[in-house]
């Protein structure tokens, strides 16, 4: 039995489908089909099976997962193991929100440069949803997000601290459309968002709905810089965690708007799986993660 047939399952299982599993690994498809079928004559069962026109796993594959990830881990601690005392290499998977990585993480990212300057950081920033789906697949290393809740068993989550919440708008905002205190309004306003999911928005807009506030339509840009941009040119409002938007705030080019939202701050979590090796690099990590990641 070949290792790498292993981690080309694992690798189904983490993209999900045989196509994108030869995307990740640079392989042929019929590569990676002729090495589930070998690896399935080895163990002499059936690992996958189409439904429809999509592979799934065998009732023999689900059995047989948690032993392949056990070998996989052990193959991880063998690699790590020569590398005792010296100098850390391999991949580090990281996943995070975008405002967490554009406006919190650089020192962090510059002390584990500086300390392991060898391992190679793939960061990756899908929300926090989408995130913890990933920790329990396996496809990240650690993740770094607002508390979601829902972590099972399965995840190890570690607390690292809260931000404030804010809602913003322009200067040029008129003096009614300020007030987002006033219950049963009708704003002629738009909502500007980066992930209609995320948490902080999932959170406003129950206050809006507690409120009878309603908005004249949304709009998701995916960057934040370009929101506070959009924001600052007076086309609508968003609400934001505070450190996103605090040099805006300072220069006058943004303004907090007076909002009643009940517990107005996210808590931030560092999560990985309860099963991954926590390998010198993810170790490393964690600790910068915990000294330089300080909650204004």
């Amino acid at each position: 039995m070949e290792l790498k047939y292993l981690y080309t399952f694992k690798t189904i299982l983490d993209a999900g489908s045989f196509q994108k599993a030869a995307e990740r690994l640079h392989y042929a498809q019929s590569t990676v089909t002729l090495q589930m079928q070998l690896l399935s004559q080895s163990l002499s069962t059936a690992l996958f099976e189409k439904i429809g026109r999509k592979m799934v796993l065998t009732q023999s594959g689900r059995e047989l997962l948690p032993y392949i990830e056990e070998v996989l881990a052990a193959a991880e601690r063998l690699q790590q193991y020569s590398q005792h005392g010296r100098q850390l290499t391999g991949t580090l998977r990281i996943a995070l929100p975008e405002t967490l990585l554009s406006y919190q993480m650089s020192p962090v990212l510059a002390a584990f440069r500086r300390a392991a300057p060898a391992v190679k950081l793939s960061l990756q920033t899908p929300n926090c949803y989408e995130i913890r789906r990933q920790l329990i697949n396996g496809a990240v290393d650690i993740g770094i997000h607002y508390d979601i809740g829902g972590y099972g068993p399965s995840l190890v989550t570690q607390k690292l601290g809260s931000y404030p919440l804010v809602l913003v708008g322009s200067p040029a905002l008129h003096q009614q459309e300020q007030d987002f205190v006033t219950p049963g309004q009708q704003k002629d306003l738009c909502l500007l968002t980066a992930d209609k999911n995320s948490l902080y928005q999932q959170m406003f807009d129950a206050y809006l709905r507690t409120a009878a506030i309603t908005l004249n339509g949304e709009i998701e840009i995916l960057s934040t810089e370009a929101i506070k941009r959009s924001v600052s040119g007076n086309i609508g409002v968003s609400y934001l965690p505070r450190f996103t938007v605090e040099e805006e705030l300072r220069q006058g080019t943004l303004r907090a708007l007076p909002a009643a939202v009940p517990r107005p701050e996210v808590a931030t979590v560092c999560t990985y799986h309860k099963n991954k090796w926590v390998t010198p690099a993810m170790e490393l990590f964690i600790r910068l993660l915990k000294e330089q990641l300080c909650p204004t």
